[in-house]
């Protein structure tokens, strides 16, 4: 298959580049700020800053329960700049030792506490999501499928990092869906109603809540018989749900929605809806490497939903590939049908028609970075998936191009 150049975050006011200079700088005076960690905690996240924006890249400590497999990971790149390495693969390292830093794997008081919990807990009070579940119980059911739906898509822009250097998250904004493939992801799921959707979540909070909300719509109608929910094992970029964070945002829920919250606690009860994590989810890899056990997983979905803009870096690959990339062939390694629900907040997009990429690029706007536009995204369009041979295979058994968006 061919493939674009990696990612890194080594050229100097790139989008990258911006992300360790600018965003982890406000991330750690913010974590600092929002708990009394002690001298210990808060010197190790200030050489953690440090050695991330101008020192080279340093293992875990050789007591860390995962210095092994971390270690392996990054093999040739160990006591170079942090800009060399591929940029996903530094920006989930910089979150695994800033859990390392802030003690939350080691035994003592700090043990399993989340660095970024304030701000979790503030956002999910607000007076934002107040109107959000009232907006949520008013919905009328004419045209609550697809109300749901684009709740669940500009959700995503609800993202804690991302707000750290972009200001607070609001409505689509912008000029909106980039590709609109709903009718496909729709079609699809009508015709396998009732087995099973996998939805990989992103983001906690105000991103989780339309999340569930639509997770709530493919459970009542039977378009899902059972839904795999897919969380974080652990803290990671600043706002991604844990399993923590589904709890408080199921309660806010049946406080605030009514019974919403309570279908889908039930739900839980009787295992229509099942709360799934796996170490890979806060792994440096895409998703071209899941491991054995989650492609079984998926492979028996009747759809699996990403969410956001991380997953949809994973499961194309961090490269900068053309914008005209076809979707279809980005993404046929994947185990099932898939959907990506996602604001650009990243320079990675695929699948875009050619005129719409030379328009959006005469703006003179960073349009693939402000979170101003989405794109949802289906693959196979029509919900029937070819089993021809492997990832990427084409009619014939031929590896399929790359080529114009589909």
């Amino acid at each position: 298959m061919p493939t674009a150049p990696v990612i890194h975050s080594d050229l100097p006011g790139s989008f990258a580049w911006t992300v360790f200079h600018e965003r982890h700088p406000e991330l750690v005076r913010r974590v600092l700020a929002a708990l009394p960690y002690g001298p210990v905690e808060r010197a190790a996240v200030e050489r953690l800053l440090a050695e991330s924006t101008t020192g080279v890249l340093e293992p875990l400590d050789p007591g860390a329960h995962d210095h092994a497999e971390w270690l392996a990971r990054g093999e040739g790149l160990w006591g170079r700049p942090w800009g060399q390495a591929p940029f996903l693969w530094a920006e989930s390292y910089f979150y695994r030792r800033l859990l390392e830093a802030t003690g939350y794997f080691r035994a003592g008081a700090w043990q399993g506490v989340d660095p970024f919990a304030p701000f979790k807990a503030a956002e999910l009070a607000s007076a934002a999501v107040d109107q959000e579940l009232a907006a949520l119980r008013e919905l009328p059911e004419a045209g609550r499928a697809d109300a749901l739906l684009t709740s669940a898509l500009w959700g995503n822009r609800a993202d804690l990092g991302f707000q750290l250097t972009a200001g607070a998250a609001g409505g689509p904004g912008g000029s909106g869906v980039l590709v609109d493939r709903r009718a496909a992801l729709w079609g699809a799921l009508e015709r396998g109603a009732g087995g099973r959707v996998c939805v990989v979540a992103d983001n906690a909070g105000r991103e989780l809540l339309p999340d569930l909300a639509l997770i709530d719509h493919l459970l009542t109608t039977g378009l899902a018989g059972t839904v795999d929910l897919y969380l974080k094992p652990q803290p990671y970029f600043v706002s991604d749900a844990t399993t923590a964070d589904l709890l408080a945002t199921l309660e806010r829920l049946r406080t605030g929605a009514g019974p919403i919250g309570r279908r889908l606690w039930r739900a839980m009860n009787d295992g229509t809806l099942t709360a799934r994590t796996h170490p890979f989810f806060c792994a440096p890899l895409p998703f071209h490497d899941l491991p054995a056990e989650l492609r079984a997983e998926f492979s028996g979905a009747t759809m699996t939903i990403l969410k956001g803009d991380l997953n949809y870096r994973r499961l194309v690959g961090d490269r900068h590939w053309p914008p005209t990339t076809g979707f279809a062939a980005a993404v046929d390694h994947f185990p099932s049908p898939v959907a990506a629900l996602r604001t650009l907040k990243s320079d990675v997009v695929v699948g875009l028609p050619a005129p719409l990429v030379a328009d959006l690029d005469r703006t003179g706007e960073p349009w693939r970075t402000t979170g101003h536009h989405a794109v949802l995204q289906v693959h196979p369009a029509d919900g029937h998936r070819r089993r021809l041979g492997g990832p990427g295979q084409a009619p014939g058994g031929d590896a399929g191009p790359i080529g114009p968006a589909a």
